[in-house]
């Protein structure tokens, strides 16, 4: 089907007659323009990602004195605000800021944990280690989630108390309770 369009557009484009002072009709991001055919709109020059570059290198800077700076850039990575989302950054920040008592990163770092973030799973232990700091140093909303974080830190170790305990008992079971339906004899495999 764009095979067809631009045949066509190249058809009726060739029915018009051109001239050298004729403009052309450029769109791009900023808006739709005309401009004279063969103009040329690159500028080498023009800053594209500096200034952008420049703000994430002074927030790194200040990120790695002030935690608070740390949570914040933590949380611009988890977004993607101003910088490329990145969850592993995220938590690197926030592990960062945590680390250092910024006590938003330690409730937010016990919530990431607890939820799980992208290709991380929940990690009920990890998560009620920041909420217990966070709850310990009075956020009301980390000592509720404390207690999410301890039940699912039961149920993980309950679950895999189960699964021990299934796995040692199916494992046995594949040697005794599934027979082979072939057999090797000297002349060759025979079906039972």
């Amino acid at each position: 089907m764009k095979f067809w369009l631009l045949v066509m557009a190249l058809l009726a484009g060739l029915g018009q007659a051109q001239t050298a002072g004729e403009t052309i009709r450029i769109c791009d991001v900023s808006g739709c323009t005309e401009r004279a055919r063969g103009s040329s709109a690159f500028n080498p020059n023009a800053s594209t990602n500096l200034d952008a570059d420049r703000r994430l290198a002074a927030l790194v800077a200040m990120a790695e004195k002030d935690p608070r700076a740390g949570f914040d850039l933590g949380l611009r990575y988890f977004r993607g605000d101003g910088v490329a989302q990145n969850t592993h950054q995220s938590l690197e920040w926030m592990r960062s800021a945590g680390e250092r008592g910024d006590l938003r990163a330690q409730s937010a770092l016990g919530r990431f944990y607890l939820a799980g973030v992208e290709e991380m799973g929940s990690d009920p232990i990890e998560a009620e280690r920041w909420l217990a700091l966070a709850a310990g140093r009075g956020d009301k909303e980390a000592s509720q989630l404390l207690k999410e974080a301890t039940a699912a830190k039961k149920r993980g170790r309950d679950a895999y108390l189960v699964r021990e305990d299934s796995r040692k008992n199916w494992v046995a079971g594949w040697y005794t309770a599934y027979p082979y339906h072939w057999t090797w004899r000297p002349s060759g495999w025979y079906h039972r």
